[in-house]
């Protein structure tokens, strides 16, 4: 009674209120507060429209990211599908997934795995790659390092970069954290001499490197020298290169030939479109040296056909790739601007985006400058009679020629070392 009597007074003193009726349930019997006596009577419930809130009131609606997250995380822990019937049916996640989905979005946090298994790894870099996070500027970075010094090659074997010059400039520490890669291709990037990534080559991370493609990257002679002096000297860096494709370069010329031919392994090389000055003396010297042939028709390992990206982040690169080209999107004010502009009279310049021009007068004035070597077999063929008989004149040829290449290789060996390749072999 005493809890009915000061709910009255509570109603008397807001009798601005439209509450409407209130009922009380005492000794199991239903009762209905009356607002003007402040008693109460014996009533059955009546349906009345009444209203919860007056008119004058106002409601802000406030989202909270964190009360957000927290309710997508108490659901992210089931499934939900629909039966035959069209009844919604929920079955709980196996604790393997949950696992995975939050390590993934902590990945960055992981400390190292080295050990881990690399069945797992792959899972885990999958989960952590469909939430980009591998795109991230910072985190992404940290994330991609630990895959990459565990797993080496699995992670990426083979990376096609042709034409993708944004993309190396955007993400050039992300591109120098894969190890041993296998084949990499940069044409037509305009990469020129200094440019880090090509000191970056000769490091020990990318000694396993079989296949090289650069094509049309603004070479010289110098960025040849400094590509092959850990090989000249340390015999590091490149020394398993197998193919290597030069082509479309003109500012090589046959002084930075010689420094390719420290290459041993080298088994195709194209240097068509380079501004070689006595191209037969290059194709002996190429043919004695290291016995590259030159070839008269172009050879499928220069058609850039099986060359592409391969290994885990093989959408991360797409990643890459779509967010540089997000970015370059024109935005509507800028589009604004140029039609102003256009409306005065004025005009505007327009920025297109540079495509790769090959350099086809050079290619078609040096013509075809592939070069491959012969099988062993080739070498062990039974000589002909006729051979035979000139074979001792042919032998006391070739001595000569190797006498004369040997004391030129060895004042070049003098002139070639200049203070940038002490610099960059003190490197090592």
């Amino acid at each position: 009674q005493s809890w009915s009597r000061g709910m009255s007074y509570c109603l008397h003193s807001e009798s601005h209120l439209d509450t409407g009726p209130i009922y009380v349930r005492e000794n199991g019997k239903l009762h209905m507060v009356n607002q003007g006596a402040g008693g109460t009577q014996n009533v059955t419930p009546k349906a009345r429209p009444f209203s919860l809130f007056s008119r004058s009131f106002s409601v802000e609606l406030c989202m909270n990211r964190e009360d957000d997250r927290a309710r997508r995380q108490r659901t992210d822990h089931f499934i939900f599908t629909y039966t035959k019937e069209g009844n919604l049916r929920y079955s709980a996640k196996s604790l393997f997934s949950l696992v995975l989905g939050y390590i993934s979005d902590n990945v960055d946090h992981i400390d190292s795995l080295i050990g881990f298994p690399e069945q797992i790894a792959e899972k885990l870099f999958s989960a952590a790659e469909a939430r980009q996070k591998f795109t991230e500027p910072v985190t992404g970075l940290r994330a991609l390092q630990k895959f990459t010094e565990a797993y080496g090659s699995l992670v990426l074997c083979s990376l096609c970069l042709r034409n993708r010059y944004l993309v190396i400039s955007e993400k050039l520490e992300e591109i120098k954290s894969f190890r041993e890669l296998t084949c990499l291709d940069l044409s037509c990037c305009k990469l020129g001499d200094e440019h880090e990534l090509l000191e970056h080559l000769t490091k020990e991370a990318l000694s396993s490197v079989k296949r090289l493609l650069l094509k049309d990257n603004s070479l010289s002679d110098a960025g040849l020298r400094r590509m092959t002096a850990p090989v000249r000297v340390l015999k590091k860096g490149l020394e398993n290169l197998l193919v290597l494709d030069l082509s479309c370069n003109p500012k090589i010329t046959d002084v930075g030939i010689g420094y390719l031919l420290s290459f041993k392994k080298l088994n195709c090389l194209d240097i068509s479109g380079t501004g070689l000055k006595d191209v037969d003396a290059v194709i002996k010297r190429l043919q004695m040296q290291i016995g590259l042939v030159h070839s008269k028709v172009p050879l499928k390992e220069f058609d850039h056909s099986d060359c592409k990206t391969e290994g885990w982040a093989e959408q991360t690169v797409l990643q890459w790739e779509q967010a540089v080209m997000e970015a370059m999107k024109p935005q509507d004010n800028l589009r604004s601007r140029a039609a102003a502009l256009h409306f005065y009279g004025k005009t505007h310049r327009i920025k297109e985006v540079v495509k790769c021009t090959l350099v086809e007068p050079e290619t078609k004035a040096s013509g075809n400058l592939q070069f491959y070597k012969e099988n062993v077999q080739n070498f062990h063929l039974p000589l002909k009679k006729e051979v035979a008989g000139s074979h001792e004149l042919k032998n006391n040829k070739k001595r000569a020629l190797a006498e004369q290449e040997r004391e030129r290789t060895s004042k070049q060996k003098h002139l070639c070392l200049t203070v940038e390749d002490w610099d960059l072999l003190n490197t090592y």
